[in-house]
């Protein structure tokens, strides 16, 4: 993963951003690798109502909305699902970021390459409006980061990042949780502690 992005190795307008939980882990190393500093960057899918894991859009770290139109037309999903969904997925966007940051206030980004790292993309969607919210904060250079992604996602990540670094796209995608050998469930605490650690490497 950081032969992929090996240019930007203590680079001082670079930054990582993780997307919690999962993504933080990833991130880590790839901070740590690279003496770059790590922050969190929240957004959180919005799943389909008889099959959560479903991906029909996502909401991003300013509360925004991003819908995938086609499932919710397939899907015939009703209105007061997404607004309940939305509100609901905004409030846990603000609850993570006080659990992680607390008082602090975010990275800010503006002019700055980000790295953007999770440890996977499926339907894309969490990515996706965490690269949408960076553009509209004014990210000068946005790196999208994964080790695996779905084939049938790479061109809309490629169009909304300023590149893409991936190592693996398979033919056969299912869940991004396969192509691990240990995908356990990150904890907040696990989260907090990656941040602490690349914060320590870094003072």
């Amino acid at each position: 993963m950081v032969s992929l992005v090996e240019e930007y190795r203590g680079d001082p307008d670079a930054l990582v951003l993780g997307l919690p939980r999962g993504g933080v882990v990833v991130a880590l190393e790839i901070a740590l690798a690279l003496d770059l500093p790590l922050d969190v960057w929240v957004s959180r899918k919005i799943g389909a109502p008889l099959n959560p894991e479903l991906a029909i859009g996502a909401v991003d770290s300013d509360g925004e909305l991003l819908l995938d139109d086609n499932s919710v037309k397939l899907y015939e999903i009703s209105d007061r699902y997404i607004r309940e969904m939305t509100e609901e997925q905004a409030q846990e966007v603000k609850r993570r970021y006080e659990r992680y940051r607390g008082k602090d206030k975010p990275s800010d980004v503006k002019g700055k390459t980000v790295l953007v790292v999770d440890d996977g993309v499926a339907t894309g969607y969490t990515m996706l409006a965490a690269l949408q919210s960076l553009r509209r904060r004014g990210a000068g250079k946005i790196i999208c980061v994964v080790p695996v992604a779905s084939p049938r996602i790479m061109r809309k990540l490629e169009q909304n990042a300023d590149a893409v670094e991936c190592l693996s796209t398979p033919s056969y995608f299912g869940a991004v949780g396969e192509f691990y050998r240990n995908f356990s469930q990150v904890s907040d605490e696990e989260v907090l502690e990656c941040l602490e650690q690349a914060r320590s490497r870094q003072n």
